[in-house]
């Protein structure tokens, strides 16, 4: 039916207000659109806008715009129509309709096949318009109504698209921007591999040459331009490169540099102590070294960093080689050790001893030490090498049984080795047994037997801490070991009994007396000399030895017996001399 020409007018003039409502709406969010949508449908008619939805992933939620008279069961009503275009129940209202806003094709006029029991699927849905009357519509406003909806829902579907696009073209610039910083993240990787390889080239010609640690300093130092050191665990200077080496070297205190060397391995980089940069060299998890650049100015950059990081790679690497290397040679040299005590063939050891670099012409001495309260381990035969390098011996160490034993190229001098290690180990509670001079590699078995037998008498001599030689044993030389020292010990009681016992209760010295008398082949001036004494004295302590004994000094086999059990006595009070 035509509608009359005024009405014509009315119904075309609103129809341009809805169209130029929604100008320059695209950069608006949906809550935007949604508000000029509700506020044309009073201006296009004498309907009210109860309520505004948009989609929020499979659902639609009320937005809180100015005007809505909306409640939780219009709520209900809209979730229960799912996005499709539906009557809704309003209090005092007369006619009530949600309408799904969706691209491209719009809602269906209410009038039409939409009306309850209708549907459409939310396919394309941004959002939904619930829309009362108090009467009900006539039917421009009803096509008013259409075209309104169409037109929120193109806006909603335009500003979508906008964001969408605004997203992407964020995306793409994050995309962009990231892809500049990876750019720029590998230009720095290419300097620094650059600048690492550098720097390893620089080590591998240094080991190639075979310069081992000071090698190592040196490249840091041309490479940083900063004077360089390496220290051992304990902070001892191994070598230096540049200028300003103290002189002498600064002992660290050593609980501070233990607590200083947990840190710096806990780093992965190197860490600065005062006015040094300080890394680690641990291969295998095992401080083996410092590496240290110093700085006091603060001038080492990025790369200096790096290269002091790969330089104690290197280090630690050169470090665990050289450990590796003594290692070999210890176990090398025990086993030639081993092998000579047990008994080699001469040109075999001789050749072993060369490829370890022990000559092993000439005469040697077995050297077994034992101390009493030292375990017989590594580091009880490292103290004792130590001991006797340092007195100038070469030896080819080993452990044998509970002791350590050495053989060695010369005999230590009288009491040397004993004071040497009892300062190396803080005690003095040790016995060293050195056996004769062997000449050839057959005749170690015997120096070591020997060894063995000066060092038992010295164990079991009332003075048991000292060193024994075996060509000092004397009368001992011929007694024999084992349990037999009971017999030996029932000897010298047997005869000397009487008057050690004198001796102990009156604390007389006969014993020493007869002793002396018989060193001096019984010179009664020479022997009065040794004790400080009178002769008259001399004569007076040999006639009460006569009384108490019982013995006839003058007796040869009596004489003879007496003077083997005060050498034995000798021997068991103080040890050989």
């Amino acid at each position: 039916m035509a509608l009359p020409g005024a009405a014509h007018d009315l119904l075309l003039d609103r129809c341009l207000t809805l169209f130029t409502s929604f100008d320059g709406i695209d950069g608006q969010d949906g809550a935007e659109i949604l508000r000029r949508a509700m506020a044309q449908v009073s201006a296009v008619g004498t309907g009210h806008a109860e309520a505004g939805y948009l989609r929020l992933g499979e659902g639609l939620v009320r937005c809180p715009l100015d005007g809505q008279r909306a409640t939780e069961a219009l709520d209900a009503q809209v979730r229960e129509l799912a996005g499709r275009d539906g009557p809704v129940r309003l209090p005092r209202r007369a006619w009530g309709w949600a309408f799904g806003l969706r691209a491209p094709d719009g809602p269906r006029e209410p009038d039409g096949p939409c009306e309850p029991g209708g549907s459409r699927a939310p396919d394309g849905l941004h959002g939904a318009l619930v829309v009362s009357y108090r009467d009900r519509p006539g039917e421009d406003e009803r096509l008013l109504l259409t075209l309104l909806v169409r037109q929120t829902a193109a806006a909603l579907c335009s500003a979508a698209a906008h964001h969408r696009e605004r997203a992407q073209a964020l995306e793409l610039r994050r995309a962009w921007d990231e892809r500049k910083a990876i750019r720029r993240r590998l230009d720095s990787s290419l300097t620094d591999l650059s600048q690492l390889r550098e720097v390893h080239d620089a080590l591998t010609r240094s080991a190639a040459h075979g310069d081992g640690e000071d090698g190592i300093v040196r490249t840091l130092y041309r490479i940083t331009g900063l004077a360089a050191a390496a220290e051992d665990r304990f902070g001892n200077l191994r070598a230096w490169a540049g200028p300003g080496r103290p002189d002498p070297y600064p002992k660290p205190d050593p609980a501070q540099h233990e607590e200083l060397l947990r840190e710096a391995a806990r780093r992965p980089r190197p860490v600065r102590v005062r006015d040094r940069l300080t890394a680690v060299a641990d291969p295998r998890g095992e401080v083996l070294g410092v590496l240290c650049l110093v700085d006091p100015d603060g001038r080492a950059d990025e790369r200096a960093v790096r290269a002091l990081d790969h330089a104690a790679t290197s280090l630690g690497l050169e470090l665990a080689h050289l450990r590796e290397l003594a290692e070999v040679e210890l176990r090398l040299r025990r086993e030639l050790v081993d092998d000579l005590l047990s008994g080699a063939d001469d040109t075999s050891a001789y050749a072993r001893a060369e490829a370890v670099g022990h000559d092993l012409h000439g005469p040697h001495h077995v050297i077994v030490v034992r101390w009493s309260d030292r375990p017989a381990d590594d580091v009880f035969l490292k103290s004792v090498s130590r001991a006797a390098t340092g007195m100038g011996l070469r030896i080819l160490p080993a452990l044998r049984s509970d002791a350590a034993v050495l053989v060695a190229q010369s005999a230590p001098g009288e009491r040397s080795l004993h004071s040497a290690l009892s300062r190396e180990l803080g005690t003095d509670s040790g016995a060293i047994g050195v056996g004769a001079s062997c000449d050839t590699p057959h005749e170690v078995p015997r120096s070591y037997q020997e060894a063995l037998r000066a060092l038992e008498v010295r164990r079991r001599s009332n003075s048991a801490s000292g060193m024994t030689f075996y060509d000092d044993l004397g009368l001992y030389r011929i007694l024999r070991t084992g349990s037999d020292h009971r017999e030996v010990e029932g000897f010298v009681r047997e005869w000397l009994g009487p008057l050690m016992e004198y001796d102990a209760l009156h604390h007389t010295d006969l014993v020493e007396t007869l002793s002396q008398y018989f060193d001096r082949g019984g010179n009664y001036s020479e022997t009065a000399a040794a004790l400080v004494i009178h002769r008259s004295t001399l004569r007076y302590r040999l006639q009460r030895i006569r009384e108490i004994s019982g013995i006839d000094l003058a007796d040869v086999d009596s004489r003879l017996n007496l003077q083997v059990a005060t050498r034995i006595w000798k021997v068991m009070r103080s040890g050989p001399e």
